[in-house]
C-alpha cells in the first residue's frame, strides 16, 4: 500500500476504481496503487522515447478515458447530477474530452498528441483534475438550470 497522502484524496481513489475496472482478468491484482497509476506519469526522460508522431494504443485510450470518468465521476459527487464523459478521438490522437452535466458541457479540453498524454508527477495529474473540476462545479452552479435539463 501506499505510504503517500495523495493516495488517499477522492481523485485518486476513484482513479484507482477506474484503473480496476480496466483489468476485466485480474491481471493487476495484488498491485500497489503507485504501480496501477504508473502508466499515468509522463517523465521528460519518459516522454523523450516516445516518437513525436505517433497513434494511441487501446491501453493509452483507455487511460485518458478513465482521466475524464473520474473527473465526472467526482463532478456527479459534488453537484448531485449525473456528469457523462466523452472522448472523441481521431486515431492520430487528435479529438477532444467533454463532460456534460445535462444540457451543460462542464469541461471542454481539446487533446493533442495523446500517444503521449501523462503527468510528470501524481500531484500534477491530481492539480490538473482539481483545474476541471472547480471550473466544471462553478459552471454547474451558475447555469443550474440547463444543468438540471
Amino acid at each position: 500500500m501506499s505510504t503517500d497522502p495523495l493516495m488517499n484524496t477522492d481523485f485518486m481513489k476513484e482513479m484507482l476504481r477506474q484503473m480496476r475496472a480496466l483489468d476485466v482478468y485480474g491481471v493487476h491484482d495484488g498491485k500497489s496503487p503507485d504501480a496501477l497509476l504508473s502508466a499515468f506519469i509522463m517523465t521528460k526522460e519518459r516522454k523523450a522515447t516516445i516518437p513525436l508522431v505517433g497513434d494511441p494504443d487501446e491501453q493509452t485510450l483507455a487511460r485518458v478515458r478513465a482521466f475524464y470518468n473520474a473527473i465526472a465521476i467526482l463532478i456527479e459527487k459534488e453537484c448531485g447530477k449525473m456528469a457523462t464523459s466523452l472522448v472523441h478521438l481521431s486515431h492520430e490522437g487528435f479529438g477532444r474530452a467533454l463532460i456534460t452535466v445535462g444540457k451543460l458541457v462542464a469541461v471542454d479540453r481539446t487533446l493533442r498528441d495523446v500517444h503521449r498524454f501523462g503527468f510528470e508527477s501524481f500531484s500534477k495529474m491530481k492539480t490538473e483534475a482539481d483545474k476541471h473540476l472547480s471550473v466544471a462545479i462553478e459552471l454547474v452552479g451558475r447555469h443550474a438550470d440547463v444543468a438540471g435539463l
